[in-house]
């Protein structure tokens, strides 16, 4: 009998969420398993996220793949998965309530200090930025936001001339940015905690175009339309934050932990830039991007 995965994600807007559908799919038919999807149709809402898990635990799934929208507004519903047997693979964003078998995930915190540093790198270590913020509740904006923090602490002669906030949405970014063009005179860098977020400032950029240099536009997921931006010289980089590959592990340990395995409590991806020297390797739709393999992130166990 083929295992039922619940996959759990945050929204419809977001592309790294598309990518994290697209690789818990392929990879519970690559290994006889099924997934059935629960995302809010209001990105990001508690109240319906706390309700699909309730939907989710009647229809008994083998196990479930998740992403809270929130870091603790959810955890109440969270434990009707220990309640029912379920077990919990944990994506992007940990869990802090009830039990879960694995987290996969990045640090955040390493990912956003790694790509603000090759950024005031290429600023030759002065110059003048704006950060664009994700949604306040979201862990990953808080690890993203500490990160950047970590290496401004670094570069006394990085100079913030404001944060606004994007909350992930490249609409949202979009607007808010375009809102405040009063103060893009003299900015070198736009520092955004996200892809859509970047794309969004890129867009504002155009609509408003000026008689100098634009300035460098950084983010964060390595999409594929941001990875394109870097390839065609409008973006200056990304970092490595890959939802598909994320959830792909988690569903592949789901799977082997529903066929008796023992599989890792914790797996950490590495963080790696992406610019226009190393970009070809990203720059291709979620599609046709290679799945990962699990001896390769996890390491065979003796």
């Amino acid at each position: 009998m083929s295992p039922t995965i619940a996959v759990f994600t945050k929204n419809r807007t977001n592309p790294a969420y598309e990518a994290a559908r697209l690789g818990a799919d392929r990879t519970a038919t690559r290994l006889g398993g099924k997934t059935v999807h629960y995302v809010p149709e209001r990105p990001d809402d508690i109240a319906e996220q706390i309700a699909l898990i309730g939907e989710a635990v009647a229809e008994k799934p083998d196990a479930a793949v998740f992403v809270p929208v929130d870091v603790t507004a959810v955890n109440n519903a969270i434990q009707q998965f220990d309640a029912a047997n379920i077990p919990l693979f944990n994506i992007i964003t940990r869990t802090t309530a009830g039990r879960r078998v694995t987290f996969v995930g990045s640090d955040d915190r390493a990912l956003a200090a790694n790509i603000s540093r090759y950024l005031f790198a290429k600023l030759g270590g002065e110059g003048t930025i704006i950060v664009v913020e994700g949604t306040p509740a979201s862990a990953t904006s808080l690890d993203r936001l500490a990160g950047f923090r970590d290496a401004l602490a670094g570069h006394p002669d990085i100079k913030v001339r404001c944060s606004i906030r994007g909350d992930y949405q490249r609409d949202t970014a979009r607007n808010a940015f375009r809102d405040m063009h009063r103060q893009w005179p003299g900015v070198d860098a736009i520092l955004c905690a996200n892809d859509a977020m970047a794309l969004g400032v890129l867009d504002a950029i155009a609509a408003h175009p000026s008689r100098g240099t634009p300035p460098h536009v950084v983010g964060v997921n390595a999409i594929p339309e941001a990875v394109a931006a870097i390839a065609a010289g409008r973006m200056l980089a990304t970092a490595d934050f890959d939802a598909m590959k994320m959830s792909e592990i988690a569903t592949e340990a789901a799977i082997r932990h529903l066929r008796g395995e023992n599989v890792p409590p914790e797996i950490v991806l590495p963080v790696q830039v992406v610019d226009a020297a190393n970009c070809t390797a990203w720059n291709a739709p979620f599609a046709a991007r290679p799945s990962p393999r699990w001896d390769e992130i996890v390491g065979r166990k003796p």
